[in-house]
């Protein structure tokens, strides 16, 4: 079944009982138990739900992996993957991850004797090196968040089999209709589902996918054991924006591209941040390992410029938190989705603080367009 076809009738398709063709919203906690040791397949809400199963085996399919597990946010589905590991492992982490990441690696799992390490994942030959006998998996985003670097996953994931690592892969950006890395060999791919998955701002989640029984076996007994699951209304939210992925996909491709190439010939813009541009380092990476360039794009004011004036002065354009969604966001990763990372590891890596974050929604590209060159004249 094609990718379009599964989104609509993946996982469990509809309700066999009544014949509806949308799976129910199983909104309870317990289920009666017809004897002693005996359950319909379902005890406790926690540990299963059948809404939520229905997600997760949706995602699964869509990710082509061996298991799905839907949590009460991204983060929640980062916490419950880096619990995989023990007191004195390291995982491996992108330049320019999203700060949320960093911050539950350098501030909570640091607290519990789980190193990491900060490496440019763009550059083989440094990931390769990175890997010592402490290093038990590399966490990547490609692209990653905000600066869009892309890494190849295929080549970082034979590195870590080599070495006996896993490779976990933040999909977030890309989402499954655009790009699959347990295909490209990854082990765990993650997803803030608050964002393209959802679709639509209103719902927080988060889903992991696995590619065997054995990290299937691991991951639902960390799921149940810390128990930050979806509940039932929020994983009946995620399939039916599910179902639409791949038109919004589409049109969040093609209003970035045309964004992107504007900004980029505007004189108050010093750099833009896409892969969709022929002369971006990853670009023919990103051809090779996804079928998109999605809807994400960063930029740097020029000096002179006002950033918080430029902010301030968009209209259609919605100045907040997250991404992903039906309508543009746009955000500033310094004083917001990355302020948690060090200002010197900022600076390094280009997060400095005239740099914004465009996520380009369903909008007429026009209008936004309009609303962006608007924002700009008045930023001087």
């Amino acid at each position: 079944m094609k990718i379009e076809s599964l989104l609509i009738h993946g996982g469990i398709d509809g309700d066999e009982n009544t014949g509806a063709v949308n799976v129910p919203i199983y909104q309870t906690s317990t289920y009666k138990q017809p004897r002693l040791g005996e359950n319909k397949g379902y005890e406790y809400s926690r540990t299963g739900n059948p809404t939520r199963a229905a997600l997760e085996k949706l995602v699964a399919d869509l990710e082509e992996g061996y298991a799905g597990f839907a949590f009460a946010s991204g983060m929640a589905a980062i916490t419950a993957v880096i619990s995989l590991f023990k007191s004195g492992d390291k995982v491996v982490i992108s330049n320019n991850i999203y700060g949320g990441s960093f911050r539950v690696l350098s501030k909570v799992f640091n607290n519990f004797g789980i190193g990491y390490s900060i490496v440019n994942t763009t550059d083989l030959e440094e990931v390769r090196s990175s890997i010592d006998e402490t290093v038990k998996a590399i966490f990547i985003e490609s692209p990653t968040n905000p600066l869009m670097d892309i890494t190849d996953i295929k080549a970082v994931a034979e590195i870590a089999r080599e070495k006996g690592v896993y490779t976990i892969v933040d999909n977030t950006f890309m989402t499954p209709y655009l790009q699959k890395p347990i295909t490209l060999g990854a082990d765990i791919v993650i997803h803030s589902a608050t964002k393209y998955i959802g679709g639509h701002s209103d719902t927080v989640s988060g889903v992991a996918v696995v590619k065997n029984k054995e990290l299937a076996e691991r991951l639902h007994f960390i799921q149940n054991a810390t128990g930050g699951v979806l509940p039932p209304f929020d994983s009946f939210l995620l399939i039916r924006g599910i179902k639409t992925l791949a038109v919004r996909m589409d049109r969040h491709n093609s209003n970035a591209k045309l964004v992107a190439e504007y900004l980029r010939n505007r004189d108050e813009i010093e750099k833009v941040y896409y892969p969709g541009f022929e002369d971006h380092p990853g670009y023919e990476v990103q051809k090779r390992q996804a079928k998109g360039f999605g809807g994400m794009i960063a930029f740097v004011l020029k000096e002179g410029y006002d950033y918080k004036k430029f902010l301030e002065s968009l209209k259609l354009v919605t100045f907040g938190e997250s991404l992903g969604g039906v309508e543009s966001l746009i955000c500033h990763p310094a004083s917001m989705t990355h302020a948690s990372i060090p200002y010197e590891l900022r600076q390094k890596v280009g997060i400095v603080d005239n740099l914004i974050r465009l996520s380009v929604g369903l909008e007429s590209a026009e209008d936004l367009i309009e609303d962006i060159e608007n924002a700009l004249k008045e930023s001087k």
